[in-house]
């Protein structure tokens, strides 16, 4: 089998995201077959909720599309490193892996701050894959916010 990497349809929800005044983050989730089942990107500000993360949105989405609370083998592309809730939310949706861009040493929780996975309380540990897509996100996040410095 042949990897194939679906994070530019993550940047190009990232993109949207940043489009729409949000931080530019964006979530793919994927089946088995490498199906795309669900998209997302931030809504935090555009849904006044705190929990729209990229992935959130994307697990949601995904979860509605399937009928279930779980994404057993499923997979999950990211631009940023999933937070603490987000890395929580991973978890307990069943998802097989992660890949993500770029890494988050102010809010990660997957390889930085937290480490939800590595906690003994963790009831699922997906496979992670870095680094994946990094300098484009990174490049879309460095952009964003130097626009909303200097803009």
């Amino acid at each position: 089998m042949t990897f194939t990497s679906h994070m530019e349809a993550a940047l190009a929800e990232a993109r949207a995201a940043g489009l729409r005044g949000e931080v530019p983050v964006g979530a793919v989730v994927v089946d088995s077959a490498g199906r795309v089942v669900a998209t997302g990107g931030n809504r935090t500000r555009e849904g006044h909720d705190p929990t729209a993360h990229a992935e959130i949105v994307a697990i949601r989405a995904a979860c509605a599309a399937l009928g279930g609370e779980r994404l057993v083998d499923h997979d999950l592309y990211v631009t940023l490193e999933p937070c603490a809730m987000c890395a929580a939310a991973i978890s307990a949706a069943r998802i097989r892996r992660v890949y993500y861009g770029a890494g988050d040493p102010k809010s990660g929780g997957v390889a930085q701050g937290a480490r939800v996975f590595s906690h003994p309380q963790c009831h699922h540990v997906p496979e992670v894959y870095d680094g994946i897509g990094a300098e484009a996100s990174e490049a879309l996040l460095r952009d964003f916010f130097a626009e909303r410095r200097h803009g």
